[in-house]
Order: C-alpha cells, then structure tokens, then sequence
C-alpha cells in the first residue's frame, strides 16, 4: 500500500526534529575545535528547541484542519505530539540553563555536545513506529546519558552511579530487544500500531505474554523501581541541569513504553501482576525513604522513584489517562524543582523553622464530611462506568489539603474543591482524547490497590513521625539506611567495573579509607 504524500511529507517533518538536535550538538563540535577563546556551552539553545516547536505546532494545526488524511502510526498520533512538544518545551529551558550554568567549565563543550545528542535520541523514539527504530532510539539515550553523566569522571561516586546505570540500561535493552523480536515473530509485523491494532483481535498467545513481562521488566528497570534504584540516588553529583532532564524526560520512558503497548499490557495479567508488585511496593518504601533524607537532590531523586512506581501502578491498573497526567505534570514539577534546588535550601528552612498547624480530629472529620460526597457526585456524573481509583486519590488529597489548611475560611475551600474538580474531569477527557484507542480495563479491584497504597502510605508515615517506640526508631534507621536494597548491587557493579580514582585522589588516600559506597547519603 503506498503511503499519501501528506503522510510521507508529515514524516519528514517529524523527522527534522531529532536531525536539529544532532545539527546543534554537530555545530557545538566544530565550535569547539575552531573557536579560540572556547564560545559558551550549547550554542543554538534556543533555536532548536523553538523551531522544533514550531514543527510539532504546524503538523498538530495540519491535522486538525486535515482530518482526512491523518499520519499513519505513532508518529502522527496525538500523544506523540503531546510528548514532543513536552520534551521541547523543557529543552527550551534546560538549553539556555546549562549555557549559564556551565560558563566557563572545561567540560562545557563534552557537556553541549551529548546533551542535544540525548534530546535527539529521545525525540527519535517518540516519533518511532517501527520496532528496530524505536530499539535503536532507546539505545542511544542511554549511551548519551552515561557521557553526561560522566561529565566529571574524576568523581568516583559519579562515576559509580553511571556505572551502574550503563549495567542496568544494557539489561533492559537485552530484554527489550527479546520482547520485539517475540512480538515480531508472533504477530508478523515490525510496525508498532499494527501490531497493537492486530493483537486485540485475538488472546495473546504464550510467547506474546512473555514479551509483555519483559517490556514490563524493562519499564522496572528504566523507572529505578527497587531494587535496582541505587543508580537513581548517586547521579545527583552530575550537573544540576543533566539531573533535571533526567528526572523530567529520560527517566518517564518507562510509562512512555507502557503507554505505547497499553492495548496488549490490559491483555497480559502476569505483566500487570509483575508491575503492581514491584512498582506498589516502590512506591511505599520510597516515599518512606525519602522523608528521612536531608540533601535536596537527594529526596528529589527518592520521590522520582516514588513517582515512577504510582505511574506504572496505574498503567498496570488501566488508568492510562492519569498515567498521562502523572507523567506532564511529574517532568514540569521535577525539572522546576532540580533547575531551583539552590533556592530550595533556603525555603525548606523558613518552612522548617515555622510553626507548623495543629490539625485535630474535628478539621480531620468536617474535611471528609465535605469532600468525599462532593467527589463521589462528581465521579458518578462524569465517569459513572470507569474506575473510582483516580477519584478516590483526588478525595484524599483534598481532604488532607482541607484539614491542614482550613483555617483560612471554609468558602474558599469549598470554591477551590470544585474547581479542582472540573480541572482534573476536563483533563481526564483530554487525556483519554490524546491516547490512542485501547481495551478499557475495568478492574473491581483497582480501587482496592489505590486505596491499600495510599492509605498504607498515610498510616506508616504517621506512625513513624509521631511515634517514640522502639520500633519505630528502629524502622527510621533501616528507612535512613535505604533498607540496604541498594548494597548488593554495589558491591557487584565495583566487583564487575572498578572505580579509577585519579592519580590526584589515589595520593590523598588514607590508609583505611572508608567504603566508596557509605561516605555520602543516598
């Protein structure tokens, strides 16, 4: 069948935006060798960003005007344009930040080059709909990842971190590769939306359910869910704006890939099983952790991995519309709060030094006797036959900001409710409108695991906060001590690639130097 022309143009377009980034880092290259004094990091760093955007902008207006002749595949699709133009927007602003933040630097220049190689990478697999192609492109995110990440390799926790991060990302790329070469075999075709159109004809067979469980390891693997998260937590000492794009774009893959397969993953129950276990039980522990961590970098990197572990909890469950929202509104919040981490010492302390609000148990019961009949006829009217999970979370959060803060006046609260209300309901619909057509997954027991890790959340940190049991004191040791998840692996990853320290560190050596692994907190 031969392609329309429109498509084929639409194509090239998409095509063009990943080629910009690779222009970009191809001019920072030549800049550095033929420039004298050195130019500043990441030349054309806004530029390529906005031109990208104005790429995304003018195929989103084409096919709104043009519905008749729509891209075929990922690379048309709403959602794949919905992420380009998240992944542009942040390089619009991680661009000119590293500019100033690496003036001067002597790695300025290995610095601009690989950053817009790894922008170029990810673009490539958004716009992917071929299975070797977005392989390809996941490949090469990791490999660009590892040389920002080991921009100082004169560091050794830095560089054991990205030692372990190049370990792990060539575990996930093998099982990746297998769970494409299964599906190819299975299904007869390398093409992405095909595939997924043609597996919901029939059950998947057995070697497709394999395939599913290892795309589910991979997104285990690529979100830092325990326990192969340590590599998450050491990376903090690469530069703030790698951290940044990290914990907003590259690291959210693993929903991506979820996202992209979802039709067959609703199909697949030991692949959900495998990911409500291990991404549930994440979720938990690393939000446990990471109250008891003081570094700023440090407690961001444990929420990521929190946050990682709900996304795919509720990919797991069917709610690929908040799975959605979960992933927009994560990277915006996590690249604001790394690029702000310098300021965010001094706000945590005037929060810290404040006195906190005393909440009692009749702002606790006024709040609950408020929300949750207001919530529930909301959920009844607006999504009276899908999952109550994204409802009952939203009820919760309500009710938590209602009684801490209900001392302002209960009108504005009860105006700010509803409005909440109608926001999340219209962005429900808009994200179910962006995400291609896919089995609905009704799970009755949905509820049951929102509900079981949220209030499980709740109930432990309470506990732990206000008790003075032993216990308790003894649990926030082993919570402070990331429950020793992390030194397995960390004596494999030094046993399989040593540290090199430098001639400079290896002479300031002491006689007895303590473990590379426990002399910062993680």
């Amino acid at each position: 069948m031969t392609p329309e022309p429109s498509n084929v143009l639409m194509s090239l377009l998409l095509v063009a935006v990943p080629m910009l980034f690779l222009l970009g880092a191809a001019h920072s290259r030549r800049q550095a060798l033929t420039t004298q004094p050195r130019v500043p990091v990441c030349h054309l760093s806004s530029a390529v960003p906005l031109a990208g955007l104005t790429i995304v902008a003018g195929l989103s207006l084409w096919q709104w005007l043009a519905p008749v002749t729509p891209l075929a595949g990922l690379s048309g699709n709403p959602l794949t344009l919905t992420l380009l133009t998240l992944v542009l927007l942040l390089a619009l602003v991680i661009l000119p930040f590293s500019q100033r933040y690496m003036a001067g630097d002597r790695r300025a220049d290995h610095y601009a080059r690989w950053l817009q190689r790894t922008l170029a990478a990810v673009t490539l697999v958004l716009i992917s709909d071929h299975l070797l192609l977005f392989w390809v492109g996941w490949v090469m995110i990791s490999l660009s990842l590892h040389k920002l990440l080991m921009t100082y390799p004169e560091r050794p926790r830095a560089a054991l971190g990205a030692h372990k991060k190049f370990l792990l990302a060539r575990l996930a790329e093998i099982s990746l590769l297998a769970a494409f070469v299964l599906l190819y075999q299975a299904h007869g075709t390398a093409v992405i939306s095909q595939l997924v159109a043609t597996a919901q004809t029939a059950p998947l067979d057995v070697s497709s359910q394999i395939a599913l469980g290892l795309i589910a390891l991979t997104a285990l693997i690529k979100c830092a869910q325990l326990p192969v998260h340590g590599w998450l937590i050491q990376v903090t000492e690469a530069p703030t704006p790698v951290s940044a794009l990290l914990h907003a774009g590259v690291i959210n893959l693993g929903g991506y890939l979820l996202l992209v397969f979802g039709p067959l993953l609703a199909l697949a129950d030991p692949a959900r099983w495998l990911l409500l276990g291990v991404a549930g039980l994440t979720t938990l522990l690393a939000a446990l952790i990471m109250t008891t961590r003081i570094s700023v970098k440090v407690r961001l990197a444990w929420s990521t991995s929190a946050q990682m572990g709900l996304m795919l909890v509720e990919c797991a469950l069917g709610l690929y519309e908040l799975a959605l929202l979960h992933l927009i509104a994560h990277s915006f919040y996590k690249a604001h709060a790394f690029l702000a981490a310098g300021s965010a010492v001094q706000q945590h302390l005037l929060r810290h030094f404040l006195p906190a609000p005393r909440t009692g148990f009749r702002q606790w019961a006024l709040a609950t006797l408020w929300i949750v009949p207001a919530v529930t006829l909301a959920a009844l009217t607006v999504t009276p036959a899908g999952p109550f999970s994204p409802w009952l979370l939203l009820s919760m959060a309500l009710i938590v900001l209602l009684a801490r803060h209900g001392g302002i006046g209960w009108m504005p609260w009860a105006m700010l409710s509803l409005a909440l209300l109608m926001i999340y309901s219209l962005l429900k619909l808009g994200a179910g409108q962006l995400l291609p057509e896919s089995v609905p997954l009704l799970d009755p027991l949905a509820d049951a695991w929102v509900a079981m890790l949220v209030l499980a959340l709740f109930g432990l940190h309470a506990w732990l906060t206000r008790s003075d049991s032993a216990l308790a004191r003894r649990v926030n040791l082993h919570l402070y001590a990331g429950l020793y998840l992390d030194e397995w692996f960390t004596r494999t990853t030094l046993r399989l690639w040593p540290v090199r320290l430098p001639p400079s560190l290896n002479a300031k050596r002491t006689e007895s130097p303590a473990p590379l692994h426990l002399t910062q907190e993680y």
